[in-house]
């Protein structure tokens, strides 16, 4: 990493203090990600407005025309987009079919086939296929070779080529008719079977006999049957009939309902959403209202353009893929939070959503306005770093706008206020407070991690950004802020007189808590950040004093340095805040470490502080490595470190989902993850989840939660979430620019 230039040597409580420059980052030792395109995956959703409707089919022809075959008829799709969900309506293109009792339909050489009450027939192939059978309850058919298909009502079978070529029984409760082009031969699914009609002989056979048998495909370029049970799959030879392999019990759903080969992978279809089989062996997870419009799965089918439509008992999921970079995706998501998440400057949050609705949500205000604010102002600033973009430039105007109006429309010199809002939106009490001016009101009660995101911004401000303006503005605002906390004996003292519950600083607060709880160490390290930052910038020596008080007479060197396996919960003679603080590991502390790990590492007084806070650094990582987050990751190469699990940040940066609505999401009870015993640090599982299977959250939540959402309620910003990591990232020279950027 790096290495200091021009630096003056002062001693100090026995430490020596050396003021130093930190230069751009030396990425070259470091691994470096060449940004390539990946398939993003998002999802159309297509909602069946009356519920009464009975879906039962869904297929599609060589035009990625989709019909879906209910109840009362064929339907269509309309409208819909990502995002935006469209409908299901009735499909009226072609009248003639109105009047038919079509029971199935079916795709037979990329065309639609249909099959009614008298034949099968389509419209493709000018209308010429039209092959007659005299089963008036027919529900069953499939095609065969040279236009040959056989059909069912699930008691006969009748075999239609030229004419009605043979007929015969069916199996008992027969399912599905699947067609083997390699044996020219039809293969029946019954619960309790699967059976062979060949086309050749006219004969029926059993294949195979199990039970709770479910759906089949024909896989591996013909040679495996996959089958579906209501306990899991196996596959059979497709030549023999003999089984491979024991039941696939460990899929997120058992009790399977559909299988399709599609585009060359395994898809199934279950009464708990939908899922594709990697070459791992593991599953991409499709469930929840973020991918399907119910997770009660009915069909599986092709869609156009490598899509696959997921048919469900409320209308019609298409999973979509899309060849992204990570810049693509950077400049989708920073649209996202420019369009709808901006209030008064603020990176804010659309609440009161009306089930995923963007169109009804409010922008409202948070207890952590200012930090979900520097967060998104961060990533704005190394995004103007690298690029030189002016609209990143004027973006880092408007959100430095509202952060500096939290200091100025309270009464406190310093103390930065939670939020604001116009008067008479917001309950006349605690927290909210009236502003001098009588249009507004104020938050009060500002925490410590509201504190940390302000003196991280500000640092990244002041060292990187080209405008002076800003740059002053910022060292102005960290200024008065850490004058304020040493003002009040190293807490924020609020409008009553009294420190803020969270924002405590002072020795006697701080090591009144026992070793081992976590506050202890995060309030240490988080002070002495914000002292070296406001220090570096102002070159005032109150701040360097303040720092080596601390760290050397009053143990916050000894605190912040305590490795993080020595963090737990505090004993039973410990006070009762103290044991509540250390019930479990704290999340939001993680979030407050790594923001503050900026101005611990890049500000450090000396070289000797410096290596030895990069060490707490990394121990602190090695601790959060299962948790794949991309801001720990890519934080900790601010060190210089070689090994940041760059792979897993970048695993992060594509697997979010492009939808970042809570949508409620249930994981808890899937047969294809690794539980472990309940923990101090509440994981629950042997590994992380991908993003996009998981709840919407913050960097301050725990990854390892299997459920939550609350049902569409909310759209997160993407602000703090992936544009801080993915920039810092481009900023620190770890994820390399792609060769063309797509618009």
């Amino acid at each position: 990493m790096r290495r200091f230039a021009s630096c003056s040597l002062i001693l100090a409580g026995g430490l020596s203090i050396v003021a130093c420059t930190p230069d751009q980052p030396a990425a070259a030792r470091q691994p470096v990600f060449e940004d390539v395109s990946f398939r993003q995956d998002y999802s159309k959703k297509y909602s069946a407005t009356d519920t009464t409707l009975a879906l039962s089919h869904v297929a599609t022809d060589r035009n990625g025309a989709v019909q879906i075959l209910s109840s009362r008829g064929l339907l269509q799709p309309y409208a819909g987009e990502f995002l935006y969900p469209g409908t299901l309506v009735a499909d009226k293109s072609f009248r003639p079919l109105r009047d038919k009792k079509i029971r199935a339909i079916s795709t037979y050489r990329q065309q639609r086939v249909y099959l009614d009450d008298k034949a099968v027939f389509s419209n493709a192939w000018a209308g010429t296929l039209y092959k007659k059978h005299t089963l008036p309850n027919a529900k069953h058919f499939a095609g065969g070779k040279d236009f040959s298909f056989l059909v069912s009502d699930g008691k006969k079978l009748q075999y239609l080529n030229d004419g009605i070529a043979w007929e015969g029984s069916a199996p008992a409760g027969l399912i599905d008719i699947v067609y083997d082009a390699r044996r020219n031969a039809f293969m029946l699914l019954s619960p309790s079977e699967i059976s062979v009609f060949s086309a050749t002989e006219h004969t029926v056979t059993t294949f195979y006999t199990g039970k709770g048998l479910t759906c089949l495909a024909l896989t591996n370029n013909a040679r495996e049957w996959v089958v579906g049970t209501h306990a899991g799959y196996f596959t059979l030879d497709a030549a023999s009939g003999r089984q491979r392999g024991t039941l696939q019990r460990k899929l997120p759903c058992a009790d399977l309902t559909a299988v399709e080969e599609i585009n060359g992978k395994l898809w199934f279809g279950s009464v708990r959403g939908a899922f594709m089989i990697r070459p791992d062996g593991k599953c991409n997870y499709y469930a929840c209202k973020r991918w399907l419009p119910s997770d009660t799965v009915i069909d599986l089918a092709p869609g156009a353009d490598s899509s696959v439509l997921v048919l469900t008992d409320r209308g019609l999921g298409e999973i979509c893929f899309k060849s992204m970079t990570l810049a693509d995706k950077a400049a989708y998501f920073g649209q996202q939070v420019r369009r709808r998440h901006i209030r008064h400057g603020f990176n804010a949050t659309l609440e009161n959503l009306e089930a995923g609705n963007l169109g009804t949500g409010t922008l409202d205000d948070s207890d952590n306005d200012g930090l979900w604010t520097c967060m998104y102002l961060a990533a704005e600033v190394f995004r103007h770093t690298v690029t030189g973009a002016d609209d990143a430039l004027e973006n880092c105007r408007e959100s430095m706008d509202a952060l500096e109006r939290l200091y100025t429309i309270n009464p406190m010199h310093g103390f930065p206020s939670r939020s604001f809002e116009r008067r008479g939106y917001k309950y006349d009490s605690e927290p909210w407070r009236r502003a001098e001016d009588p249009e507004w009101d104020w938050k009060s009660t500002t925490s410590s991690d509201e504190a940390i995101g302000h003196m991280f911004v500000y640092g990244v401000m002041a060292e990187l950004m080209r405008d002076e303006d800003l740059k002053k503005r910022a060292v102005v605002l960290m200024d008065s802020l850490m004058q304020h906390v040493l003002d009040n004996n190293m807490y924020l003292v609020d409008w009553d007189g009294k420190p803020t519950t969270w924002g405590k600083w002072n020795p006697e607060y701080v090591n009144a808590r026992p070793a081992m709880v976590g506050d202890r160490k995060i309030n240490s390290s988080n002070i002495i950040s914000m002292l070296q930052t406001a220090y570096y910038f102002t070159h005032r020596e109150v701040y360097k004093e303040k720092a080596f008080e601390l760290m050397t007479r009053q143990g916050y060197y000894e605190n912040l340095m305590r490795p993080m396996r020595e963090i737990t919960t505090a004993p039973a003679s410990a006070d009762d805040w103290s044991k509540m603080l250390s019930e479990a590991w704290n999340h939001s502390d993680d979030e407050m470490y790594f923001l503050g790990y900026w101005g611990l590492y890049r500000y450090a007084f000396n070289d000797t502080l410096q290596a030895n806070f990069r060490e707490a650094i990394i121990d602190h990582w090695q601790a959060e490595r299962p948790e794949k987050d991309a801001l720990w990751n890519i934080m900790t190469a601010v060190t210089g470190a070689q090994q940041f699990d760059l792979d897993e940040a970048v695993w992060y940066l594509q697997e979010y989902p492009l939808d970042l609505v809570s949508w409620k999401v249930k994981n808890s009870d899937r047969g294809d993850i690794m539980k472990i015993d309940t923990n101090f640090r509440n994981q629950h599982t042997a590994e992380v989840l991908p993003p996009d299977e998981l709840e919407i959250c913050r960097h301050n939540a725990n990854r390892f939660g299997l459920d939550g959402g609350n049902g569409g309620a909310t759209e997160y910003s993407a602000g703090d979430i992936w544009l801080l990591p993915y920039w810092l990232g481009r900023y620190l020279g770890v994820i390399g620019t792609p060769d063309v950027v797509k618009p």
